[in-house]
Formats: C-alpha cells, sequence, structure tokens
C-alpha cells in the first residue's frame, strides 16, 4: 500500500535521476539554501547509507576534494576514488581517533536516526543521544568556518540542544526540507561558521 502521494513523487524521481535513495533530495535543498557544500571540499558523512549523500557530496566536491562517510553498512554500487567507507558504529567510535585519521573537514552531515520503536519519548531520545555524538564529532573535525547538518526529532529537548552547540557556530538555523514525509517529526539543524574556539 502507498503511503503517500510525495514518497510516490520523490522515489520514482530518484530512481529516475539514479541516486541511491529519495533522501538526496533533503540535503539538495538544505545545499541550495545554506550553500554548505563546494568544489575542492572535505565532507564528512555520518550514516552514510545507502549513500545518497555521499553521492550527491561528490558531485559537489568534485575531484579536488573527499568524501568520508562512516555506517554499519557500506553503500552498493558506489565507489569513486575520492570516497572513503569505514565502516563501524559511530554511537562509539572514538571522536580523537576519527579526528586523526580523516584530519579536518569543511562540512559534516549527519542523517543518522534510529530504529524507531513508535514510542514518542524513546524514539526523540534515542534521535537526540545521535545528534549529540553527531555534534561532538564535528566539533573534533570541523574547520574554522566549515559547516554541519544533522537530523533530529522535535522534542523537549532540541532546544537545549541547539542552545549548547550555538556558541560554536556563527548562525544555527532549524529547517525541513520538502522532501521530509508529511508524518515525519524529523528536523535538521544546520549551523553554518564554525568558530572552533568559542
Amino acid at each position: 500500500m502507498k503511503s503517500n502521494r510525495w514518497d510516490d513523487h520523490y522515489t520514482e524521481k530518484a530512481r529516475r535521476e539514479k541516486w541511491l535513495a529519495r533522501s538526496v533530495y533533503k540535503l539538495q535543498e538544505i545545499d541550495r539554501k545554506f550553500r554548505l557544500i563546494h568544489k575542492g571540499d572535505r565532507v564528512l558523512d555520518l550514516g552514510c547509507f545507502p549513500g545518497s549523500w555521499s553521492q550527491y557530496a561528490i558531485g559537489k566536491v568534485g575531484k579536488q576534494g573527499d568524501v568520508v562517510g562512516i555506517d554499519l553498512h557500506t553503500p552498493e554500487a558506489f565507489s569513486p576514488p575520492n570516497f572513503r567507507c569505514i565502516k563501524g558504529d559511530v554511537e562509539t567510535i572514538e571522536v580523537a581517533w576519527l579526528a586523526k585519521e580523516i584530519q579536518a573537514r569543511n562540512v559534516a552531515l549527519s542523517d543518522l536516526a534510529p530504529p524507531t520503536t513508535g514510542v514518542r519519548a524513546t524514539d526523540v531520545a534515542r534521535s537526540m543521544s545521535l545528534a549529540e555524538k553527531a555534534a561532538r564529532i564535528a566539533k573534533a573535525v570541523l574547520k574554522n568556518r566549515g559547516h554541519f547538518v544533522c537530523k533530529i526529532f522535535e522534542g523537549e529537548e532540541l532546544k537545549p540542544f541547539k542552545s549548547d552547540i550555538s556558541p560554536f557556530f556563527k548562525q544555527i538555523r532549524l529547517f525541513r526540507p520538502k522532501a521530509t514525509r508529511k508524518r515525519s517529526r524529523e528536523v535538521y539543524l544546520v549551523g553554518t561558521g564554525f568558530i572552533s574556539k568559542p
């Protein structure tokens, strides 16, 4: 049974345009609005499977840039020379090791989402835990004036989380792309102009 016409529209569009997943349109809209990814950039993609965000980023950074993805699963049918996938769990990965391993990044992306239980409080708490780890990683790997995008399920902890990381960026915005499913509680926090020493 089809869930809604937007699912169908973006899924079919992704298939026609040879993207690895419909979620690419969320990043595309975020990038167009905030101008985050540029030619020659070095990008980190947290939770990179099935690969559409890395696929989009590779197209933007070109041969002069590179993308490192981290996920429990390696994207299939996607192996450009300037893409590297570190197979691992973002929640348990050592931040200091990662920062040394991949070196400084211009952009850190996180489309991480927990397995949902249907229990709102549980799902929101798990999403926030992932967002907090993504933020710790971003602060460790971003170059000065770099950018951070992070998916979060809306809940009571969102406002405090936004306040906690605001000092590290010139601007923090919350944004809900049009490609987000209507029933979804997800929103994207976009931090631009990273300040390494707030």
